[in-house]
């Protein structure tokens, strides 16, 4: 007959050590990172932008400032955004005032019923803290991922980025361009831009290659 073989107290206790031991060794490897989160999603609304804007690259034969109207990623910081960084992905239409309204902010793919938007002026739709936010409060960085500031240095300023398209970038207002490729006005990136995201935990960097577009996270 043969007889089941049981763990013992003291093989049940070194088993339990061994299994925390390992928790303790493997957990802080898996614990979110808001910094490099944040980042993350940041280079790939821009690389969704660059998409929109090579796929509808807003010309028209008819107008002569079609370029105003390039798809665009803009940073803020305002009420509606609850003071908080937060970013928007919109193509302006004519008049091209250079700010969004409701009707040209992109749709989330994800959810139609969601404008790209962590909160705007203009109407109570793009303010985040009312009960009708239409946009999406992932896009608002502070509240979500904790970011103080952002500041765009290298090729870019002014807290936009625009892509024609051929999904190169530009820099600047798109509303104050006098051409699509003139040398004063022209505004393609001319060399690498950084984006600079800044939390508690530090700082992270996006770059924006010249010509290419090409985005990467710099740790």
């Amino acid at each position: 007959m043969m007889m089941k073989k049981a763990f013992t107290l003291i093989e049940l206790i070194f088993v339990i050590i061994v299994i925390g031991i390992l928790a303790a060794t493997i957990l802080p490897n898996t614990k979110q990172n808001p910094l490099q989160e944040a980042a993350i999603q940041v280079a790939s609304h821009l690389r969704y932008t660059q998409h929109l804007a090579m796929i509808d690259d807003r010309y028209k034969a008819n107008d002569d400032e079609w370029y105003k109207g390039r798809w665009q990623l803009v940073f803020g910081k305002n009420a509606n955004s609850d003071d908080k960084v937060a970013y928007t992905i919109f193509s302006d239409k004519p008049n091209y005032g250079g700010d969004a309204n409701l009707d040209e902010i992109a749709l989330n793919p994800q959810n139609q019923d969601q404008v790209m938007s962590g909160g705007y002026t203009g109407t109570v739709k793009l303010d985040i803290s009312h009960k009708k936010f239409l946009g999406m409060k992932k896009m608002n960085l502070g509240i979500t991922y904790g970011i103080t500031s952002y500041k765009l240095q290298g090729g870019c300023k002014y807290g936009r980025v625009s892509f024609d398209f051929l999904g190169r970038p530009l820099t600047g207002d798109s509303s104050s361009m006098s051409a699509p490729y003139k040398a004063s006005t022209q505004r393609l990136i001319s060399e690498d831009c950084e984006i600079v995201l800044t939390g508690e935990s530090g700082n992270i960097s996006l770059l924006i290659q010249e010509e290419t577009g090409y985005i990467t996270i710099q740790n």
